[in-house]
């Protein structure tokens, strides 16, 4: 088994450590966030860190780069306070991949892929057309990472669209059914199976 202590890792070359690092934790959630500008120019782009947060309120949050660069997706949602999350499936992973592009914010993903805008009950921030799951969310409150200057965006849910065949009697959302993909790294995608819930587990009635 190979070892790497914390010197090993700071002298890998640059692409090796970023694709290293990204890939060590596991497979990741895959979902296009989308937003749209005061102007009307509208935005996705792929994240793989949306993270639930709670289910009472609904929240949840994702991670963003340091913002020495510009960050359309960030800067639409303290702009406009909404955004939308959208579960990427088997169909689209070539265009929702592309979307990781650095696009000038005048330039719409949109328009750059096969990927369409969905508008719902009035929501502000476009949702992706045909996304099995698709999330309604607003802006709550940021938190900056001062170990790594990143920011933790965090968002409540404000409404649910999701294919009625996913859901399960208990409120479980089968993921499998809709070919929902995750990604390894940066840009590694799978397209898992579900094959087995455990259910709730309680503590065993063990005799000391």
């Amino acid at each position: 088994m190979a070892y790497l202590n914390e010197n090993d890792i700071e002298k890998l070359d640059h692409i090796y450590k970023i694709n290293l690092i990204n890939s060590c934790s596991g497979y990741k959630s895959a979902n296009l966030i989308g937003t749209k500008s005061n102007d009307g120019i509208e935005n996705v782009a792929v994240f793989s860190s949306v993270t639930h947060l709670g289910s009472s309120p609904a929240m949840l949050g994702f991670f963003l780069r340091p913002t020495t660069v510009i960050r359309n997706t960030y800067q639409n949602i303290k702009a406009t306070k909404y955004f939308t999350i959208n579960h990427i499936h088997k169909s689209i992973l070539q265009d929702a991949h592309h979307t990781s592009a650095k696009y000038n914010a005048s330039v719409s993903e949109f328009d750059a892929t096969k990927l369409n805008p969905e508008y719902k009950s009035g929501f502000y921030a476009p949702f992706v057309k045909n996304a099995p799951i698709q999330l309604a969310m607003q802006f709550v409150e940021e938190y900056n990472i001062k170990a790594n200057n990143t920011i933790f965006v965090l968002g409540k849910i404000t409404g649910i669209y999701l294919n009625d065949s996913l859901i399960e009697k208990d409120g479980f959302i089968n993921l499998s059914k809709a070919k929902v993909a995750t990604i390894n790294g940066l840009d590694g995608y799978a397209v898992p199976e579900n094959k087995i819930r455990f259910g709730y587990q309680r503590p065993k009635d063990l005799k000391v």
